[in-house]
């Protein structure tokens, strides 16, 4: 199997630890400033005197206010709301400036850079209860999560924290995992939405969010009534311990551009645990193609188009163990359900032929079956030759499942098997502790048949939390229709990030069954073009990225690297424009050949790519016209 994916081991490196100041006893001051090392951001914690002494902070960047006045604290069963008569106690400070190699990523290495301060609080009236309340200032924004020391047990019920904005900004908003984005004003927000959300003031783009969600409850965002220009946490539920705990963190990140918050998205994985699995090797990143007939000879049907298109993985998706949404199939069984392929399938074949061809198979298995039978189908999928797992219609939100499923994939990493979270999963950072966890859904991807103006939203929005798999679609007629032609797809590819690239979702090689089972039909069949030398060249994980440009809901252009070589996406949604695209990301005084794959609006119906090459240097500056919902895809490569 070719893997020209960038498998680096996780390791940390120039480490550097500096703290500043611990000090004990009471404190008159009621004031605290937290600075980035940049000292272009700044957090002012404050004890309110005219509010009983509550808890509260804001934050600029640059002296501009971003949030202003804003409220903490925590909302317990039986003992109330622990956020004011407070006092502190202690101060620790620190820096900390990390640089550490991921096992895959959008980049090579992360900086992780950061001054913290820890504040020890304690309540001057009885019960006397103590809360700590850890704040980290980056350069790219500012972090917080509230520690409680207990040793009996306790239930959160509410959580206060609030982000309140100086005037009625407008933001994107779904209220569904994988819904329809829409833009509109704070104060419309009428009900619970996901984050990451994403917000345009005057001068910035900021993005709230949840890091580091693994045992907690869910958190999403509503506008706290009266006040429609406070954002505050809504959980999903309460949130019990009977030992001492931390929440997850809460972050605002800060940038000039919505390009730059997305480039900057390392930040959430910087709030995560450093990994925790000591060997990698078997952690590996690749393309995939489903197999959606559910037969042996489709599976060695994609087997051989993986070997021919580079392609290191197949995956069975729903319907191969029987039917899905009954709690009586069997996934230790191969079962194929009659209503999605009337078969044959020789499952253990076609790990055989994938085994011998350095093809992985990939299994998909229904929430109900994980609930009833992970800690038997783990271990046997491994003693049977399987790479990965696909979990599918996953529950969310609750502590409980937020606990069991994170759990799921601890115990997936002891199998040694990968783990890619469909449904209504969105990503805190958890690949970054358990780099099995490969990707996930929680998108509107393309089968859902999205715009390219929703795709560009999607990209400055959900791809803020991480890997995203966006089911890239190729020939099916939706392409064409609707979300701008095959080189829109391409673009796609680079520009949405996932380590595990699902492509020709809707396709099958053409020496699969052509009668009925699975998805694809006859007159969508993938088949052998030169355009799918985009595709065959494609990694998935990359040395570096760079959002070269983009407007939320119009444009976008990203370029990332691969060894010597740069692969780059660009979209254009409801308006035609002019791409003028400077190559200044390329090595100085080196020569380049760029293929360019593109469309003209004109040719999406009848699917012609236009494949064309140029000689490039870093001083090129790159000019096409992109028609209304297009897009090209260029591959630079080093001569």
């Amino acid at each position: 199997m070719k893997n020209n994916q960038n498998q680096i081991s996780q390791k940390v490196i120039l480490p550097l630890l500096v703290f500043t100041l611990i000090v004990s006893g009471c404190f008159n001051k009621n004031e605290i400033k937290v600075e980035s090392p940049s000292k272009n951001i700044a957090l002012l914690f404050e004890l309110n005197k005219d509010k009983e002494n509550a808890l509260f902070y804001s934050v600029k960047e640059n002296n501009k206010q971003i949030i202003k006045a804003s409220p903490l604290g925590l909302e317990f069963k039986k003992t109330g709301v622990l956020a004011k008569n407070l006092e502190i106690t202690s101060i620790t400070k620190k820096s900390v400036n990390k640089e550490w190699k991921p096992v895959y990523g959008e980049k090579n290495r992360y900086t992780n850079h950061y001054n913290e301060t820890v504040l020890q609080l304690r309540e001057t009236v009885p019960p006397n209860r103590s809360l700590e309340i850890t704040f980290r200032v980056y350069n790219e924004g500012v972090a917080l999560r509230y520690t409680v020391n207990t040793t009996h047990k306790i239930t959160i019920t509410k959580e206060l924290t609030g982000f309140k904005f100086a005037n009625d900004n407008f933001a994107w908003v779904t209220y569904q995992p994988q819904g329809e984005y829409q833009k509109m004003p704070l104060s419309k927000i009428d009900k619970n939405c996901e984050g990451p959300l994403v917000i345009e003031t005057n001068n910035n783009t900021v993005a709230i969010g949840e890091a580091a969600l693994v045992n907690h409850s869910k958190i999403k965002f509503h506008t706290a009534a009266p006040d429609s220009l406070t954002i505050i946490c809504s959980m999903a539920g309460e949130a019990t311990y009977n030992s001492t705990f931390s929440t997850p963190w809460r972050y605002i990140l800060i940038g000039n551009s919505p390009g730059k918050i997305l480039e900057n998205n390392a930040f959430i994985l910087n709030l995560n645990e450093p990994n925790q699995i000591k060997n990698t090797d078997w952690i590996k990143p690749g393309k995939v193609i489903r197999e959606v007939t559910l037969t042996t000879k489709g599976a060695k049907a994609c087997i051989d188009f993986a070997v021919r298109h580079n392609l290191q993985y197949i995956e069975f998706d729903a319907g191969w163990y029987g039917l899905e949404y009954d709690n009586a199939s069997d996934a230790t069984t191969v079962t194929v359900d009659p209503n999605r392929s009337p078969g044959p399938l020789d499952l253990h074949e076609a790990i055989r032929y994938g085994t011998q061809n350095n093809v992985g198979i990939i299994l998909y298995v229904n929430g109900r079956a994980m609930i009833n039978q992970l800690d038997e189908i783990l271990p046997l999928y491994s003693s049977w030759g399987i790479k990965g797992v696909k979990y599918g219609f996953v529950k969310v939100g609750p502590q409980k499942w937020t606990q069991w499923l994170h759990e799921a994939v601890r115990k997936a990493a002891k199998y040694k098997l990968m783990v890619d979270i469909h449904d209504n999963y969105r990503p805190t950072g958890y690949s970054r502790t358990y780099p099995n966890l490969m990707t996930q859904e929680g998108i509107r991807g393309d089968e859902e048949s999205p715009s390219v103006e929703h795709s560009i939203i999607t990209l400055f929005t959900r791809l803020i939390a991480g890997a995203a798999d966006n089911t890239n679609c190729y020939l099916a007629k939706r392409v064409s229709t609707k979300m701008g032609g095959k080189t829109g797809q391409m673009a796609k590819a680079v520009m949405l990030y996932s380590p595990w690239q699902f492509l020709y979702w809707y396709d099958r090689p053409a020496s699969s069954p052509q009668k009925k089972g699975g998805a694809g039909k006859a007159k969508g069949l993938l088949y052998e073009e030169e355009a799918l030398s985009f595709y065959d060249a494609l990694p998935t994980v990359w040395d570096d990225t760079k959002v070269l440009e983009g407007e939320i809901g119009e444009f976008a252009t990203v370029a990332r690297k691969s060894a010597n070589d740069w692969f780059v996406g660009s979209l254009a949604a409801n308006k035609s424009r002019q791409l003028n695209l400077p190559l200044t990301f390329l090595e100085k005084g080196k020569n380049y050949e760029a293929t360019i794959y593109s469309q003209n609006r004109s040719n999406l119906e009848n699917n012609t790519v236009q494949i064309a090459e140029m000689q490039v240097t870093s001083e090129t500056v790159f000019s096409k016209k992109l028609e209304a919902n297009s897009g090209i895809a260029l591959i630079i490569r080093k001569k």
